[in-house]
C-alpha cells in the first residue's frame, strides 16, 4: 500500500499539488490531466526525484525517506523525458540499468532478452540508441522501467510515439502486470487507460478532481466515454 497524505510542492510562487491525499493499492490507476495539472509532479514525488514541501508518503506504513535505497528498489520508473546514453545498444543500456539496479547478471541477462521480445526490440536490440525513432526508444524506457520486477510501476506518457499496434500490445501487457503491482499511469491518451485502469484520477489545479472506476466516472457525466469525461472536467473545473 502507497499512502500519500497531504501533500504540497511549490515550484517558486507556483503551486503545483496543493494538500493532495490518496491511497494506492495494488491494481492500475490512471492519471488524466491538462498540461501542469500536477501529474508529473506526483509521479516525481512518489519517485522520491523531487522532495515535498510537506506532507508525508508511506509505503507499507513507513516513509519512503526512511527506507531510502529499499523504496527505490521497488520502483519501475518510466520518465517522460527521455534520458539516454546514445552511443549505448537497447541491450547494453539495458545491461547497464540492470547494474545499477543491483540485478545479478544471469537474472538480469534473462529479464532483459524477455522484455526486448515483450516491447518488439529483439532485432533491434543491438544497434545504437541514438538512430532510433522516438516510439523505439519509448518502448526501450518501458523495458528498464520494468527490469528488477518492481512492486510499483510509474508510466508517464508511456505510448507516446508507439503506432496502434504496438499501444495496443502495451495495454495487453500492462494489464497482465496488475495481478501484484501498483501501477499508476499518467497519460493525455485516455484509451489508454479507459480499458484497462481500476481507478481514474483527475487532476486539476493540483488538486483531486474526480475518482472513480471508468464506468462510474463516464456514468455520472452520462458520457459514452472518458473523453467526455475528461472534458466535462476540464470545462466544468471539476463541478
Amino acid at each position: 500500500m502507497l499512502e500519500i497524505k497531504n501533500i504540497t510542492k511549490f515550484y517558486g510562487k507556483k503551486i503545483a499539488l496543493k494538500n493532495f491525499s490518496y491511497t494506492f493499492d495494488t491494481g492500475i490507476y490512471g492519471l488524466l490531466g491538462a498540461n501542469g495539472a500536477g501529474k508529473s509532479t506526483l509521479m516525481n514525488l512518489i519517485t522520491d526525484n523531487i522532495k515535498r514541501d510537506t506532507g508525508t508518503i508511506c509505503y507499507e506504513g513507513t516513509d519512503i525517506l526512511k527506507l531510502g535505497a529499499v523504496y527505490r528498489s521497488y520502483i519501475g520508473y518510466m520518465p517522460q523525458q527521455q534520458g539516454f546514453y546514445e552511443q549505448f545498444s537497447a541491450r547494453t543500456f539495458l545491461f547497464y540499468m540492470a547494474e545499477l539496479k543491483g540485478l545479478r547478471k544471469k537474472a538480469a541477462k534473462e529479464q532483459i532478452e524477455k522484455l526486448l521480445c515483450v516491447v518488439n526490440l529483439s532485432e533491434a536490440a543491438d544497434k545504437k540508441i541514438g538512430g532510433f525513432s522516438g516510439g523505439m526508444k519509448q518502448r526501450v524506457m518501458l523495458a528498464q522501467a520494468l527490469l528488477g520486477n518492481p512492486r510499483i510501476l510509474l508510466l508517464d506518457e508511456p505510448t507516446a510515439g508507439l503506432d496502434p499496434k504496438e499501444r495496443i500490445n502495451f495495454r495487453n501487457y500492462i494489464a497482465e502486470l496488475a495481478k501484484d503491482k501498483i501501477i499508476i499511469i499518467s497519460t493525455h491518451v485516455v484509451s489508454d487507460v479507459e480499458s484497462i485502469a481500476d481507478r481514474i484520477l483527475i487532476i486539476r489545479e493540483g488538486e483531486l478532481a474526480a475518482d472513480d472506476s471508468p464506468e462510474e466516472l463516464i456514468r455520472s457525466v452520462d458520457g459514452c466515454n472518458l473523453e467526455d469525461v475528461f472534458m466535462h472536467y476540464a470545462a466544468n473545473g471539476g463541478a
